[in-house]
């Protein structure tokens, strides 16, 4: 079981959405302790390992430390503003 840890800029995102999306998003969070690589999670095409999840027409972003079972959330936002950052 891998621990879930947030980044100070991705609780802020987080906080700043409508309940009903967060209702949708705090779920998937949590399965990704389970499986950190679900079914239509990617991994971005960059030097980092950053993943992403598709929650509708939101993002989350996160990276994978499978030595210390850590799944740290980089940033979560609309599919048109995510990948702008």
């Amino acid at each position: 079981m891998y621990k879930i840890r947030f980044k100070k800029s991705a609780e802020k995102e987080i906080e700043k959405l409508p309940a009903a999306v967060v209702k949708r998003i705090v779920p998937v969070i949590d399965d990704l302790s389970l499986n950190p690589r679900p079914k239509g999670a990617k991994k971005l095409e960059s030097k980092e390992e950053i993943w992403r999840i598709r929650i509708g027409d939101y993002r989350v972003l996160y990276s994978i430390e499978d030595v210390i079972k850590i799944i740290e959330v980089r940033s979560i936002g609309h599919r048109k503003d995510i990948y702008k950052k």
